[in-house]
């Protein structure tokens, strides 16, 4: 009942966060510009996951396509985090280098990548590390030739991961409350280093540590969105026209902003030391804040604002 309910909101109501990845792709692009590559009638599934005795998903859990934002052509990514986790495997992580391959040849306004996974799949493991890997260099290509690669996080699988690192490879990054970023989850953490070191059953030190307030106030991403397909619409239209220039400055730069981030925040024990050395008055009232007063703390703090990635 909760797909149909979505399925009926318009972009203005439609939550990111409870949408699957077909409804956040046609509520972002202009009405009636989407066209899927390789949808699910092509039946392009994963060739291993039989041999585990694991359903198959005739897109393998990614959509893949190109429309139209305010008139301009794109191209878009979007992870089905309903399935296996929105977890890279062979065919998934081959559908992304591709389209961002064919991105070269037909020179969209931007490529938009609509994150949610939780990093490769156990059952493909080698594929979908090699899948990241590829993915990496792809976007690399596609920013040399100067088209910008948008990343959107907010679905309900996070960004982690392989999909964490992809994320730190894209021009700009957009996050909504429920977009969380990360390399490694929250359950990795405790059991390489135990339940001192990060409780994963303690829902808002995950949130505190890697959601998008925090990801946001420290500089890791470009834009906080409302829980809306019409707030990410509107941060993706805006992140595309300021999409930073990719050249060595650039690069520079981010190195530069991380040897800060160390010096600075180290020897930080939880998300609201770093707030509070950020110059956030209430740190301890971050969590709790709606949007727009969240939005007026990033304009005080300032600093994350940056071209550096």
């Amino acid at each position: 009942m909760a797909g149909d309910r979505s399925a009926r909101s318009g972009p203005h109501t439609l939550s990111w966060y409870e949408a699957t990845a077909r409804q956040r792709v046609v509520a972002l692009a202009d009405p009636g510009s989407v066209r899927e590559f390789l949808p699910p009638t092509e039946r392009r599934m994963s060739p291993h996951l039989p041999l585990f005795d694991l359903p198959r998903a005739f897109d393998d859990g990614i959509m893949v396509g190109a429309a139209t934002l305010d008139g301009a052509p794109v191209l878009m990514a979007a992870q089905e985090g309903r399935f296996m986790g929105g977890a890279f495997g062979e065919i998934h992580g081959a559908k992304l280098v591709g389209l961002l391959r064919a991105a070269l040849d037909l020179k969209p306004k931007a490529v938009l990548i609509l994150f949610d996974t939780g990093g490769v799949r156990l059952q493909e493991a080698n594929a979908g590390e090699t899948a990241i890997a590829e993915t990496m260099r792809a976007i690399v290509d596609v920013r040399a030739a100067g088209i910008p690669v948008i990343g959107l996080i907010g679905g309900r699988a996070g960004c982690y991961g392989g999909g964490g690192l992809i994320a730190g490879t894209c021009s700009r990054l957009a996050v909504s409350e429920g977009g969380r970023i990360s390399v490694s989850g929250p359950e990795v953490i405790e059991t390489n280093k135990g339940a001192e070191e990060f409780d994963s059953r303690d829902r808002a030190l995950v949130w505190r540590t890697m959601g998008g307030k925090h990801r946001r106030l420290t500089g890791g991403a470009d834009a906080f969105c409302a829980d809306t397909v019409s707030a990410f619409r509107q941060a993706a239209l805006d992140l595309i026209g300021r999409a930073p220039a990719f050249d060595l400055d650039t690069l520079e730069a981010e190195q530069a902003r991380l040897e800060d981030r160390v010096t600075r925040f180290g020897d930080c024990r939880d998300a609201t030391d770093v707030w509070r050395r950020l110059g956030v008055n209430d740190p301890e009232a971050v969590p709790a804040m709606d949007t727009d007063a969240f939005d007026a703390i990033v304009a005080r703090v300032g600093e994350m604002d940056h071209d550096a990635r």
